[in-house]
């Protein structure tokens, strides 16, 4: 399908792919000047010592969700297995 000037006149592939590219490397340069900039500006590789408490919190909180995930399950399946049985039928 052939695309189509504003002059009605019928515009080459290169021409297309050319403003493809011109558009996304002005919409990947907007990145450069955003708040995306700025976080990645204030980006820095942690300390050892950051390092580990965020090991730690992350562990915590994975466990903490493992189990509350666990308590669920058994209460959906020890506890109200008739809620679940209706649901079915």
């Amino acid at each position: 399908m052939a695309e189509f000037d504003a002059d009605g006149e019928q515009r080459r592939f290169e021409d297309t792919v050319q403003e493809w590219q011109d558009s996304i490397e002005s919409n990947v340069r907007k990145i450069g000047k955003g708040s995306w900039a700025r976080i990645l500006r204030m980006a820095r590789k942690p300390s050892k010592k950051e390092l580990k408490q965020t090991i730690y919190v992350c562990g915590i909180g994975m466990i903490v969700l493992g189990f509350i995930g666990f308590v669920v399950l058994v209460i959906m399946d020890n506890f109200l297995p008739w809620v679940f049985n209706s649901l079915m039928n």
